[in-house]
């Protein structure tokens, strides 16, 4: 189906507003108790379209549009939208916070290894690195979303709420940039560990030796691990930055599933400290999850937007640690990128599926997580031509290969992608009682939103080409995966949907995939918002009809009498100027569209020429 974000969004919103305002009253729901990441992600797929698409914005009833509101309209007009986001958003930040401060609870999305056995409270009140992340995108979305607001409305009352929501909305920002530094790591190992061999296989691929392996990486990395161990300090254990200057080991680095047991506290101001509450202890050992670093990648560019930045929505501590955050951003981007193009001549990427070093787990959901990283780092370094079209290979080899663009065959062990998803084992949960294990199903909206992303950065019209035709591919899939009838209808995940063979999903409706759907077409928003990628072949073409024109149009000026003004003759002038002066303006963003304004003068030209020699015959 073609990308049509405005449209598909609408839908979502629809759907969103009849789940959640069934009867006039907001309802969170109660399956399998609360969680802070479920209960953003919902608040994230109204929010975060509202705060980025200028048309979708709900912060100024008197802009509002009108199929906006009609999308909305089971949560009131336009002017009670914003009111009742207020109260909502109200509600969220009272829920998820405890005695001590602001919660980040990953509730019903934790989950035990062993199914006989169960999850105590204090369990699935563990803080997770999902929560940390998405709480920064929902706190910035709403910072913003009051700031304007509080323009717009006069109610005492509610002036009020919104004062009140604004300070508790910015604690919880401050806890979770706080959280998201305690929860990075640095993993050093020695190149004869098993974990070190894993690696050294990975890169290697057999045709190298550990030593030329060892050699290489210090090679690559010499000036990242400085950048480390010079710069990287908040919420880093010193030990780690100890063994890593050590350039005989190997290392990763990025973000653990929680809080890194032995983290240090982030020293912050009193004030803070009083508004965040007392530091939690990490509990979580100290390796870094390839899907936990994407999680974390995604939040942290929102800190350093243009809307942030113009809204002034950061406090001068939390600039602080948004600078310390993008330092670490900036460094995972480098290491995984540099892992995976580790050999020029065969990527590791391009070896699907990847293994993972510790816990040896092979998937392509491993492989789309790098691949993610990977995107990033494009982005951030504009990529090359060579790096864009092989990034595009492994897209399709990963959308074929989870059976999203092929046939599944019978009992075809691809579909575990979707359902019931690729589980990760969260190491040092079993420190709190049964261990624990978190569960990703978004692999097709992951890899839509990733595919969108390149194609937004790609400026090769044949790559562009490919990457739209699998990002339609993929949002069909997604697309008919939408819940149908009874709770939750237009909203996902029914898988059993795309592959009638395999059993239907139990359990709630997943707001996970509905959130990054969200995040897919706000991406293909921007996509669309760009100018068309420039043609050097279409740009001369159009210089030359457009030169053509332009002389023919002189000569035709020069031959004939000036018309009349208001005469037809006078009109068609005119638009012939007009049509070539805008020629002019579009041949460097839009060639294609100048060429079409050019032959369309030269049409015309021409049939004034033909009339007027008609009409000379007849008259001899």
């Amino acid at each position: 189906m073609q990308i049509k974000p405005r449209q598909n969004l609408l839908e979502v919103w629809q759907a969103v507003a009849r789940h959640s305002w069934g009867d006039g009253e907001w309802d969170w729901g109660e399956w399998g108790g609360r969680s802070s990441v479920a209960d953003a992600e919902r608040l994230l797929c109204l929010l975060y379209p509202a705060t980025e698409i200028e048309p979708f914005r709900l912060d100024d009833p008197d802009t509002t549009q009108l199929d906006v509101e009609r999308a909305l309209r089971n949560a009131g007009d336009s002017s009670e939208i914003p009111a009742n986001l207020v109260e909502i958003l109200g509600d969220f930040m009272d829920k998820h916070r405890g005695e001590e401060g602001p919660t980040f609870a990953g509730g019903y999305y934790f989950a035990a290894e062993d199914p006989e056995q169960e999850l105590s409270k204090e369990q699935r009140e563990v803080g997770v690195v999902d929560s940390y992340s998405m709480s920064i995108t929902l706190c910035l979305a709403t910072l913003g979303f009051l700031k304007v607001y509080r323009g717009k409305t006069r109610r005492a009352s509610t002036l009020a709420r919104i004062d009140q929501l604004r300070d508790e909305t910015s604690a919880r920002l401050t806890a979770a940039m706080v959280s998201l530094l305690r929860s990075f790591t640095v993993n050093v190992v020695d190149i004869s560990s098993e974990q070190g061999q894993a690696l050294s296989r990975l890169l290697g691929r057999g045709r190298l030796s550990d030593r030329q392996v060892l050699a290489r990486f210090q090679e690559r990395f010499k000036s990242l691990r400085a950048l480390i161990t010079e710069s990287v300090t908040l919420g880093l254990d010193t030990d780690v930055t100890d063994e890593l200057r050590n350039e005989n080991r190997l290392f990763e680095c990025g973000w653990a599933w929680s809080l890194v047991k032995g983290a240090p506290e982030i020293e912050v101001e009193p004030k803070t400290a009083q508004d965040i509450g007392k530091q939690p202890e990490g509990v979580a050992r100290a390796v870094p999850y390839l899907y936990f670093t994407v999680v974390a990648l995604d939040g942290i560019p929102d800190l350093s937007s243009e809307r942030t930045l113009v809204l002034g929505l950061l406090t001068a501590e939390q600039q602080k640690l948004a600078d310390a955050l993008r330092l670490r951003w900036e460094i995972t981007q480098q290491y995984w990128s540099a892992i995976a193009r580790f050999d020029d001549a065969t990527w590791p990427l391009e070896e699907i599926p990847w293994r993972t070093t510790l816990q040896q787990l092979e998937s392509e959901y491993f492989s789309l997580s790098v691949a993610s990283i990977l995107v990033h780092d494009l982005v951030r370094r504009r990529a090359t031509d060579d790096d864009l079209t092989r990034t595009v290979a492994v897209m399709e080899r990963l959308a074929d290969r989870g059976r999203i663009t092929s046939r599944p065959t019978r009992q075809d062990p691809a579909v575990g992608l979707h359902n019931p998803g690729v589980s990760l084992p969260l190491l040092g949960s079993e420190k709190l009682g049964p261990a624990m294990k978190w569960t990703m199903g978004d692999f097709a909206a992951q890899l839509l939103k990733r595919t969108v992303q390149l194609c937004a950065l790609s400026r090769n019209i044949a790559s562009q080409d490919r990457l739209l035709r699998l990002a339609e591919d993929i949002l069909d899939h997604l697309w008919s995966r939408r819940i149908t009838e009874g709770e939750g209808v237009g909203l996902w995940d029914n898988v059993h949907a795309v592959y009638p063979e395999f059993p239907v999903r139990e359990g709630p409706l997943s707001w996970s995939i509905t959130e990054r759907v969200t995040e897919c077409m706000v991406a293909a928003h921007g996509l669309y918002s760009q100018n068309p990628i420039r043609s050097p072949e279409m740009s001369t073409l159009a210089q030359a009809a457009l030169s053509e024109a332009a002389h023919l149009f002189g000569k035709e000026q020069m031959n004939q009498p000036a018309p009349a003004p208001r005469s037809p003759q006078g009109e068609q002038v005119r638009a012939i100027e007009a049509d070539l002066r805008r020629a002019r303006q579009l041949l460097d963003r839009q060639p294609g569209t100048a060429h079409s304004l050019a032959l369309g003068v030269l049409a015309r030209l021409y049939e004034l020429d033909r009339a007027r020699g008609d009409s000379g015959s007849q008259g001899v």
